[in-house]
């Protein structure tokens, strides 16, 4: 019965991207504070992807509201990378007191968010006096990542992106 109703009544079928679900559930979940399934976003990601296929206004359906907390902590994250909202990167600086908390000052400036820091003091490419710190940031968006980019590399620091 679904087959012959789909048939009779749906003109197109149009698929979507994980990336494009992913953002479409985060935008869904921040913006109408509405939790739905990855599936049920479907018709938004469409929309966010084509705009301009739809007549306008467009209406999506959502629906699905029976999401796993650990899945939708995954997609979440999942959507924030696509819509690029984490920032990775390692910057070598002198291994002296302080040289960590200056490079997180200059972030804090910038309002990035630190989610992870790793140091290593340690490796074939690094001097004695050297340290390699990696970087993962939560950002607002691209801009604000070319943004954080282009603070660091005024204050001095040499980047490695990825």
């Amino acid at each position: 019965m679904p087959f012959q109703a789909i048939q009779k009544y749906v003109d197109e079928v149009v698929t979507v991207s994980e990336e494009a679900l992913s953002r479409a559930l985060l935008m869904c979940l921040e913006r109408a504070k509405l939790l739905v399934e990855p599936a049920g976003a479907a018709a938004v990601a469409a929309i966010l992807e084509e705009p301009d296929r739809f007549p306008t206004p467009p209406v999506a359906v959502l629906s699905g509201g029976n999401v796993d907390p650990l899945l939708l902590m995954r997609v979440i994250r999942h959507g924030m990378a696509s819509a690029g909202r984490y920032l990775q990167f390692r910057v070598v600086t002198t291994d002296r007191p302080g040289s960590l908390a200056a490079l997180l000052r200059v972030l804090a400036d910038t309002d990035a968010n630190v989610l992870e820091v790793e140091h290593s003091r340690t490796g074939p490419a690094l001097g004695v006096n050297q340290v390699e710190i990696g970087l993962q940031l939560e950002t607002q968006g691209p801009d604000h990542c070319k943004q954080v980019l282009h603070t660091l590399s005024e204050a001095g620091y040499q980047l490695k992106l990825g």
